[in-house]
């Protein structure tokens, strides 16, 4: 089935077409293909970009929008504006299309992309997921790896704070904002954003068993830097 991909939870606004097929016999991982995707790295595009992008992946891949089955979003964290821009057109096109929508956490979709590079180590792995949370923060949360050492769980976060005040633990390697991982002593595994794929493949098994996403909810974790005045202040 066809799944569109969107997460605007970074500066990079992230659009994808992915094939989502059930695991072949012997195997508990489903096929996840990228057709198609597109990124433009613009903290302030993110409204400009998203549905041209989303058209293109379309006219690339010589599909069309009743092909697509379900719709998945990142909800973040991430600043305000930005986030709500990706929800919002996920929303819109699952409405539109009358397809479910599932929201994932986008730190979980940057961790679901590091898997590969994890599978190449026997050591016992804990990975910290950074992005950026402006005012001098970071957006984190930790995953430590399960079963048979390569698939990985949510721990602790998504959270905020800044890095000089962020515990790393136990964690033996890092991904995410290339700007912040530095603060950390770790080695870097190269993913900073949600790709299309990891965003689809935290929510490959709800999507094949059928399941009835939840509404979105935006992972904000704090107030909007933006704030409505009150009445004494407009009229100071």
């Amino acid at each position: 089935m066809l799944i569109l991909a969107v997460d605007t939870a970074t500066p990079a606004v992230t659009a994808g077409l992915v094939e989502l097929e059930p695991a072949k016999p012997g195997s508990n991982a489903p096929l996840i293909t990228t057709v198609a995707s597109k990124v433009t790295v613009d903290a302030r595009a993110h409204n400009e970009v998203l549905t041209p992008q989303i058209l293109a992946c379309l006219a690339e891949s010589g599909r069309d929008r009743a092909d697509i089955a379900a719709v998945v979003a990142g909800v973040g964290p991430g600043p305000f504006t930005g986030l709500r821009v990706g929800m919002a057109t996920a929303a819109a096109f699952g409405d539109a299309l009358g397809v479910p929508v599932h929201g994932v956490c986008s730190l979980d979709a940057i961790a679901a992309d590091t898997q590969s590079y994890l599978r190449e180590s026997s050591e016992p792995t804990e990975l910290l997921v950074v992005t950026d949370a402006r005012r001098r923060e970071v957006y984190w949360a930790r995953y430590r790896a399960t079963g048979d050492g390569r698939t990985l769980a949510r721990v602790e976060g998504p959270e905020v704070s800044k890095p000089a005040e962020l515990d790393q633990a136990a964690a033996t390697v890092i991904a995410g904002s290339a700007s912040h991982v530095d603060y950390f002593d770790l080695p870097v595994l190269p993913v900073e954003t949600p790709s299309p794929a990891g965003l689809v493949r935290c929510a490959a098994a709800d999507i094949l068993a059928g399941v009835e996403p939840a509404p979105l909810v935006p992972l904000y974790l704090r107030r909007p830097d933006a704030v409505e005045k009150s009445y004494a202040q407009v009229g100071r």
